[in-house]
């Protein structure tokens, strides 16, 4: 193998060595001799005295800054006899582009600028071939090539700024954050990556372990209240902090936590505010402020009011968000009583440390004055509100209580008085305008109403703007005036077989005064009645019975008993009721069967029930016969033409007699064939005449002999008279008379000659004649089919 018979050359990288090679052998003893010789200086080439020593790594500084190859050392095997014939070949990591081997001499040089931190080691093989040949001289053989470290880079930290944070106060020596660098250097090959770390800034506030990094709060009683963020620069160098070394800076900062160590303080001992005497209860007078220099919830305060005269008058609450004192009245104030209102002030933190208090207190107080301002009150009434009693029966005009206000500023003006109408819409009452005396104006009545509640304005006669009001209820009491009365109305009945001094109904009595012990009535009969009695029960009811038996209905169907009923009160009262009692037959057990009319009914064999159904039945069947008529009136006259098929003359009644030539008074067919002798003056008795449009007649035909030829005459004359109407008028001659010289113009006896006739002219004769047209025609085509 190559690694037997090779001799390894290394290049040495001390500078005191002029020549770079050197040659080694196996023996360990011969080894550090020559050791000892290369480091003395001695340049004696040595000889190996082993053929089967083995070295496998070469050493390269990094860095060369040289112009030529960095040489690295000789390959040569023990079978290349110097002829030229061996070739070396040079394989591996970097072989070719880093490393070049000469293949006659075995001379292996690095071609670029190593970087130790990009690649420490490079691994390659050699081997020696036969150039003639080319067969391998010996088997390949692996070698390492390390790079040395030099100090080319300087420390660098994991984070170009710290942020960390510490409780303010806090004792020396407590730890603040950790902070860290490396170095790409060989820590293995000299202090290259050796770091040591210091402040650059931030003394003496902090410290920082020179070999952890850890940096530490330095100074005692650092206090957030006086300075809250500091900005550390802590250093890193290598070489062990020697001259030379390089070194690369972090930025931390480090803020001061807050902790409760400030208490609250008022600014001032005393704070003077002022208010209204008008202020209503809870309303805003001032806001006071005590100072804490923490924050967060060690800066939450509690305000209260601790003593003073005004403790009655003003309550302070907190404001949790302004953290303000917040003054509010309490209890209206007087100006007219009392002009300064004094209380005493203590504010606290809510949330205390204890290992604080020796700071402390963490309290204080202050004094407050809260200045009443006078206002022009209304006036004030001496009650709340007035309770007055009347009879009911006290005359107009009597006084039933006096109203009492004043003026409460100290100006005392005179007040005048006034009902409010809205509350007194009856005017049942009048109060004086200055003394406040109501009176009654109407007679009142408890029974329809027991209370009035009325209000009864008072103002400042300089100022009636400013207005009080009271209420006033008046009781009204009650008089006996009313007289007892049934309590409902009966309905009694007594039957035919009753006996006598049978119940035939209890009656009870109400009274709508309301004395102070109760009711108490007496029932009694106004006359001696020989068919009923009373008896009074004494419990404010009374029994009606029978004093005989044997009663008719059809001598006597109802009986009226009249029922005196008296009160017990002062003046008694009494009014006289009347019982109606009926007649009625009733089976052996008493039980009602039929009263007056109905026993009638029930003797022709009809209920009630079957008397309404009968009565119902023939109101529907008049509301029939209504419907019907009122339908028969409605209806619509049947049209002349009812289809297109039907083609009957219409027949026109008018109410008179036609007398064929001789019937003067309808149309005369002369007239038609004679139109010069028409008299003007003669009109139709079937038509209205109308006057739509001027009248124009154009002068008779001479000479027309025959009405076709005078229709169509006056038919050019209506066509261009500009006065004519702008329809086509169709008189239908449905009666001439019997004798008549043009025989019938009617179509009822055309059936038996309508065949020979052809109406095709129709259809010329204009949009005016085409609904005859498609009667005609159509029907002609519809017989030739």
């Amino acid at each position: 193998m190559i690694m037997n018979h090779f001799l390894w050359l290394l290049p040495l990288v001390f500078p005191h060595l002029s020549s770079p090679v050197i040659l080694l052998e196996r023996n360990d003893g011969n080894l550090f001799h020559n050791w000892n010789h290369l480091m003395n200086g001695d340049k004696t080439v040595l000889h190996r005295s082993k053929r089967d020593w083995m070295w496998r790594q070469f050493f390269l500084s990094e860095e060369y800054t040289g112009s030529n190859y960095q040489y690295v050392g000789k390959l040569r095997s023990d079978k290349d006899k110097g002829d030229g014939t061996a070739r070396y070949v040079l394989s591996g990591e970097g072989a070719g582009t880093v490393f070049r081997i000469d293949e006659k001499s075995g001379d292996l040089h690095a071609t670029q600028r190593l970087d130790r931190e990009e690649k420490a080691s490079y691994t390659l093989q050699a081997q020696a071939f036969n150039k003639i040949t080319g067969l391998p001289l010996e088997p390949a053989t692996e070698f390492i090539v390390k790079i040395h470290d030099i100090n080319d880079n300087e420390p660098k930290f994991t984070r170009a700024v710290y942020t960390a944070s510490v409780p303010e106060m806090s004792d020396v020596g407590t730890f603040v954050i950790e902070v860290n660098a490396t170095d790409a250097d060989d820590a293995t090959y000299g202090n290259s990556a050796k770091l040591v770390y210091s402040i650059l800034q931030g003394q003496p506030y902090f410290s920082v372990d020179p070999e952890t990094g850890i940096v530490r709060i330095a100074l005692s009683n650092m206090d957030r209240e006086v300075r809250k963020e500091y900005q550390v620069v802590i250093q890193a160098k290598d070489m062990a902090g020697q001259m030379g070394g390089l070194s690369g800076t972090t930025m931390v900062n480090v803020t001061l936590t807050d902790v409760n160590d400030s208490p609250p303080r008022f600014a001032y001992s005393s704070y003077h505010l002022s208010t209204y005497e008008s202020a209503e209860i809870g309303s805003t007078v001032g806001r006071i402020k005590a100072n804490d220099g923490d924050e967060g919830e060690n800066a939450e305060m509690k305000y209260r009011i601790v003593d003073g005269d005004g403790k009655e008058y003003l309550d302070i609450i907190t404001d949790e968000i302004s953290q303000e004192g917040v003054i509010v009245v309490k209890k209206k104030m007087d100006y007219e009583s009392k002009r300064v209102y004094t209380v005493k002030v203590e504010v606290t933190n809510t949330h205390q440390d204890p290992n604080f208090f020796h700071l402390g207190p963490f309290s204080d107080t202050a004094i407050v004055k809260v200045t009443a301002k006078d206002v022009d009150e209304p006036p004030i009434f001496s009650r709340p509100q007035y309770v007055f009693e009347v009879n009911e029966d006290t005359p107009k005009g009597t006084a039933i209580g006096t109203i009492t206000a004043w003026d409460p500023d100290a100006t005392d003006y005179p007040i005048q008085y006034a009902i409010d109408h809205h509350t007194d819409p009856e005017r049942l009452y009048h109060i004086d305008s200055k003394n406040g005396s109501i009176t009654i104006l109407k007679s009142l009545d408890r029974e329809v109403s027991k209370w009035h509640n009325i209000s009864v304005l008072a103002s400042e006669m300089n100022n009636p703007h400013q207005r009080s009001r009271v209420p006033v209820l008046i009781k009204v009491l009650d008089v006996n005036d009313n007289a007892p009365e049934f309590a409902m109305i009966y309905e009694t009945f007594v039957c035919e077989n009753v006996k006598a001094g049978q119940l035939i109904q209890t009656i009870s009595a109400i009274d709508t005064d309301d004395p102070l012990v109760g009711h108490k009535f007496v029932f009694s009969l106004s006359l001696l009645n020989p068919n009923f009695t009373i008896f009074d029960n004494e419990d404010n009811t009374a029994r009606i019975l029978t004093r005989r038996s044997g009663f008719n209905r059809r001598e006597m169907s109802v009986y009226y008993l009249p029922v005196v009923i008296s009160d017990s009160d002062y003046p008694i009262q009494s009014s006289t009721s009347t019982l109606t009692i009926r007649v009625c037959s009733c089976d052996a057990t008493g039980n009602m069967r039929s009263c007056s009319v109905d026993a009638l009914l029930l003797s022709a064999g009809l209920s009630t029930g079957a008397l309404v159904a009968i009565l119902l039945c023939m109101l529907i069947l008049l509301m029939i016969v209504v419907m019907f008529s009122a339908l028969k009136k409605q209806r619509r006259k049947e049209p002349l033409i009812i289809s297109k098929e039907d083609v009957r003359d219409n027949v026109v009644s008018y109410n008179d007699e036609g007398g064929g030539e001789e019937d003067t008074q309808a149309f005369d067919i002369g007239t038609l064939r004679h139109p010069e002798v028409i008299e003007s003056n003669k009109l139709r008795r079937d038509i209205i005449p109308e006057m739509l449009f001027p009248y124009h007649r154009p002068s008779p035909m001479k000479e027309c002999a025959d009405v076709r030829d005078f229709i169509i005459s006056r038919l050019q004359e209506n066509d261009t008279d500009p006065f004519a109407p702008p329809y086509d008028s169709l008189a239908t001659y449905a009666y001439e008379g019997n004798g008549s010289i043009a025989e019938s113009l009617s179509s009822l006896e055309s059936s038996v000659t309508e065949g020979d006739h052809e109406y095709d002219y129709l259809s010329n004769w204009g949009p005016q004649f085409k609904k005859l047209a498609d009667m005609y025609i159509g029907k002609d085509t519809g017989v030739a089919n």
